[in-house]
Order: structure tokens, then C-alpha cells, then sequence
């Protein structure tokens, strides 16, 4: 998926990040970027629930995040085959005002809410983190 088949998606995804970063609301920081593939990883995990293998954003410097789907995985088609860049929001229910929602909010553990939108044809990740020292929250220099 990724290399000329992305090109079209992946020049709007990264437009959308440009904008956002200028003119990025009260706190809206990078987390990570998702990217969609149809081959094994290593140290992937399952997360059955969901019906998705995936390598997580913690085990990268920069973020990146491989998530592979089983077939039957209720994941709509815009993520499985379109690369997500995913923020931190400081409040997610004002974030999706006015929004086309793709996947509604929800809590995949104690202490973070997600969801994700369409933006400019591209699929965005929005978290927000209720609890500050979540483990899966990402830590920048100085804090």
C-alpha cells in the first residue's frame, strides 16, 4: 500500500497536517501515524476485539504504527487502506463539532477516549487522554 498507490492520499493527508499545525486549536499535539499493511510484523499484537494485529506507536522514535486487519474486522475501508496521522486533543467532543465522524468516540482502555474523523478525504485519529500518565500517551522533552 504504501509507495505510488498511497501518493494521492498521502499529499492530502500530509496538507491537512500543515494546516492543522498552523492553525492547531488549544492543544493539539502529533501522536502517531498509522499505517496500513497486509504483511506480518514483527512484535505485532493481536487485539481480538477488534480483529487487528498491530505494531504499536510506542515501539517507534517517531510514532509509526502498522496495524493489519483481519477480514471480518468491522474497520471502515478509509483506514484500512489510507494511512491516519493521529493528535492528542485537549477535548475531543469539541474537536468533532461539525465533523464527518468516522469511527465515534470510544474508550479502548481506562483513561483515553478516541475517535476518529474525514478530513480532505484522509481518515484523522483524535485522543484525548483523561488520564495524563496513560501509557500509551506520548512524552516530549520537558514535560
Amino acid at each position: 500500500m504504501v509507495g505510488s498507490a498511497c501518493a494521492p492520499e498521502c499529499s492530502k493527508l500530509i496538507g491537512w497536517v500543515r494546516g492543522t499545525l498552523k492553525q492547531s486549536r488549544e492543544m493539539r499535539r502529533y501522536h502517531h501515524i498509522g499505517i496500513p499493511t497486509a504483511e506480518s510484523r514483527p512484535g505485532e499484537r493481536h487485539l481480538k476485539h477488534l480483529k487487528t494485529f498491530i505494531v504499536g506507536h510506542e515501539n517507534s522514535e517517531f510514532g509509526v504504527e502498522w496495524m493489519r486487519f483481519e477480514p471480518d474486522a468491522t474497520i471502515p475501508d478509509l483506514i484500512r487502506h489510507v494511512p491516519h496521522v493521529a493528535f492528542e486533543v485537549s477535548d475531543l467532543d469539541a474537536e468533532l463539532a461539525g465533523r464527518e465522524v468516522l469511527i465515534a468516540p470510544n474508550s479502548p482502555s481506562d483513561g483515553v477516549r478516541v475517535a476518529f474523523i474525514v478530513e480532505n478525504g484522509a481518515p484523522i485519529e483524535l485522543l484525548e487522554f483523561t488520564n495524563p500518565n496513560h501509557p500509551a500517551r506520548r512524552r516530549y522533552e520537558g514535560e
